[in-house]
């Protein structure tokens, strides 16, 4: 057992106990998914437990499938797949981003996720080899404090100049600040991604995860960060939106600092246990979950945002291709050469 396994948390959500909470009888389950009614789903998560567990707790009230969840960072636990291979216990990959999977399914551990389920998203937001789906989509952002920045940066790249140093807050260990990375370099090369990542350590304070440096933003200890756009709306429906001291932007058309990724799913075992999760996750209830609980935008026909943002196809995001954020172990390379992890 590694050191890493030993730091992931493990988190049982038993079928009887929560059917039992929630007043739901094994009699109303689907006769597909009576037939499930011993299995066990065991699912490494990197999305945070405050976001998904609930969505967790309605899948074994609905399947009546008991669940295991481990969670912890997206690389940590792309990582440990990668170690464990063929004999991982995992049978799903929860990812807070496209890179993560993408290293998964580049490495052959990921299995198809079944044509019928892929149809149900538009193909930008899913695999290329169709080894995992997109669940729900973000935008990265700038958030900033107005009353300290009164001139908005055009660019991502413009946050490597002089005037930003120690006012820029950013995530380097955090999943989502890695695959916009990747994506940087996928658009601008290694070269101008290094020499970005390099001023970075000059100008940015650094914190683990994009609800710390909003946090930062909007106690002034930063100016700005660089986060999911998701954070700032969670805040907001906690405190009251006109009691938020930041705003969120975003950089001129197609900057990489405008990345659209997704949170998605892989199947690491393709039982029909997996195959079940994965069709719920795409099903009517849970994409309003993340569209109103979660301030994410839903991915299937007929389920509206119900965030303040434009729609999907109007985020002046750059062209990349999803798919080609799966070279997780070269950002990590440039990150650490910046001297950022």
């Amino acid at each position: 057992m590694t050191q890493l396994f030993k730091k992931l948390r493990l988190k049982k959500t038993l079928a009887i106990s929560v059917i039992a909470l929630v007043g739901v009888s094994l009699s109303g389950c689907s006769p597909a998914d009576q037939d499930l009614q011993d299995a066990t789903l065991t699912i490494y998560s990197g999305r945070n437990e405050n976001l998904v567990q609930q969505v967790l707790d309605d899948f074994t009230a609905e399947t009546g499938i008991a669940v295991e969840v481990r969670y912890a960072g997206g690389a940590e636990l792309a990582a440990q797949i990668l170690e464990e291979g063929e004999n991982s216990p995992a049978d799903i990959f929860f990812s807070q981003d496209a890179g993560a999977l993408g290293s998964l399914s580049k490495a052959g551990l990921l299995k198809a996720i079944p044509q019928e389920l892929l149809d149900l998203v538009p193909s930008t937001y899913s695999a290329q080899d169709g080894n995992w789906v997109g669940i729900s989509g973000r935008i990265r952002v700038l958030n900033y404090n107005p009353e300290k920045v009164t001139e908005l940066p055009n660019s991502v790249f413009d946050l490597a100049g002089p005037k930003w140093q120690g006012r820029i807050g950013i995530a380097p260990t955090n999943a989502s600040f890695q695959s916009f990375v990747t994506a940087m370099r996928v658009v601008e090369g290694e070269e101008k991604t290094l020499e970005w990542l390099k001023a970075m350590k000059t100008n940015a304070v650094l914190f683990e995860k994009n609800g710390a440096i909003l946090e930062a933003v909007e106690t002034g200890v930063v100016d700005a960060g660089l986060i999911n756009h998701y954070y700032w709306y969670a805040k907001g429906k906690e405190v009251g939106m006109e009691n938020m001291k930041s705003r969120i932007t975003q950089f001129k058309d197609q900057d990489v600092g405008n990345l659209i990724n997704v949170a998605g799913v892989g199947m690491v075992n393709d039982s029909a246990s997996a195959k079940r999760f994965v069709e719920y996750l795409l099903s009517q209830s849970a994409q309003e979950y993340f569209a109103s609980q979660t301030s994410e935008y839903p991915l299937i026909a007929g389920v509206p945002q119900v965030i303040s943002l434009p729609a999907l196809e109007e985020v002046p995001a750059p062209k990349i291709d999803l798919s080609d954020l799966d070279s997780l172990s070269e950002t990590l390379d440039l990150i650490r050469e910046a001297g950022l992890i």
